[in-house]
């Protein structure tokens, strides 16, 4: 028995055939949809590849683009195909093309879903490229005469005053890294040679933040160096009071920022999965309604569209049976061209009469 199952008559073809037209088209401009949001996503990322540790994370926007791509170009093929399915002479030429077609409709939407699975799980992925990016961009926050890393004390601090963040995980972070150029440091100062030689590695690690941790809504001037130092800083506690730097780190800040990004990608592109779903139904429906017309010659006459010709669970058997056919077609190949090489390897015996 046939799945989805219905009758047509010259009215319902038509207008099924308008209707799939005027939807494929709607499906253009959300492939194009599609493809700017891919765009946007990669531009957003790039601002920050330098605190990125690597290119993982423009999977998402370059599967949202070929996607994008892809839809315009196949539903721009279907509008085509429906548009001419209104005149029999011209949809006679689409007839053989349109099996492999639905085919790859098909798989073109179990793609779609894909990557719009990919855009809600891409999370973990993320928080741990920016972890390590983060950890490695600030460690090269002082030096900005090391080539390819000149910018990035100027992209820590606009990541730090525009995410309103501090650090990686938080400002605590910036007390593990020397974060002050030697250039800057008077080492004749006793302060600064016993802080550097109090360290084994010969850094000189300060509890101090650099100025874009500082929150400027806050009603205290900004204490910037001396951040565990409750003496230095009259009226202070730094357990107790909030202080004026951010306290979210910019792991989390970016990691918000991106995912609420995708998430809402990945909520677009499964609505455009279940447009192309029904526009794929629609025009199975309409091919099958065409070839099941009983007199070409009559266009008005009554026909029937399915989705599939059997039941479901027919279906999977037959394409079952048809792999395993392939698959004994392929041994016995296989068994046939090593009985071919045993023969040919076996020499003939020769026998001599005295």
């Amino acid at each position: 028995m046939a799945l989805l199952k219905v009758k047509f008559n010259q009215k319902k073809r038509v207008k099924l055939a308008q209707g799939l037209w005027l939807m494929n088209w709607f499906s253009v401009f959300a492939g194009i949809l599609v493809f700017s949001m891919g765009l946007f996503l990669k531009i957003e990322l790039r601002k920050r590849s330098e605190v990125m540790d690597n290119s993982e994370s423009h999977f998402v926007p370059n599967s949202l683009i070929l996607m994008g791509i892809l839809s315009c170009a196949f539903n721009g093929f279907a509008g085509k195909i429906c548009y001419d399915s209104l005149d029999p002479a011209k949809f006679a030429k689409w007839k053989p093309l349109l099996k492999p077609y639905l085919a790859l409709c098909f798989f073109f939407n179990i793609l779609i879903f894909f990557v719009a699975l990919i855009c809600f799980l891409m999370r973990g992925s993320l928080e741990s490229t920016l972890a390590q990016g983060l950890k490695n961009g600030m460690k090269f926050y002082r030096d900005t005469d090391t080539p390819g890393r000149c910018f990035m004390k100027k992209t820590i601090d606009m990541l730090q005053i525009e995410f309103k963040c501090c650090g990686n995980n938080g400002f605590k972070d910036w007390f593990e890294i020397q974060w002050i150029s030697n250039r800057y440091l008077d080492f004749s100062s006793k302060e600064v040679k016993d802080r550097i030689k109090s360290n084994v590695d010969g850094r000189y690690l300060v509890d101090g933040v650099p100025f874009s941790c500082c929150n400027p809504s806050s009603p205290r001037p900004c204490i910037q160096y001396q951040v565990t130092n409750n003496s230095a800083h009259y009226s202070y506690d730094y357990q107790t009071e909030e202080l004026n730097l951010w306290r979210r780190g910019c792991r989390e800040a970016l990691l918000h920022y991106y995912s609420s990004m995708m998430s809402s990608m990945g909520a677009v592109v499964l609505l455009v999965w279940l447009f192309e779903m029904a526009v794929m139904v629609g025009l199975r429906l309409l091919h099958t309604s065409l070839e099941s017309i009983a007199n070409p010659e009559d266009p008005e006459c009554e026909s029937e569209g399915w989705i599939l010709e059997n039941s479901l669970k027919d279906t999977l058997k037959s394409a079952l049976e048809s792999l395993k056919k392939i698959g004994k077609f392929n041994q016995v190949e296989a068994d046939g061209e090593g009985a071919e090489g045993e023969e040919g390897g076996k020499t003939p015996a020769i026998t001599t009469v005295s």
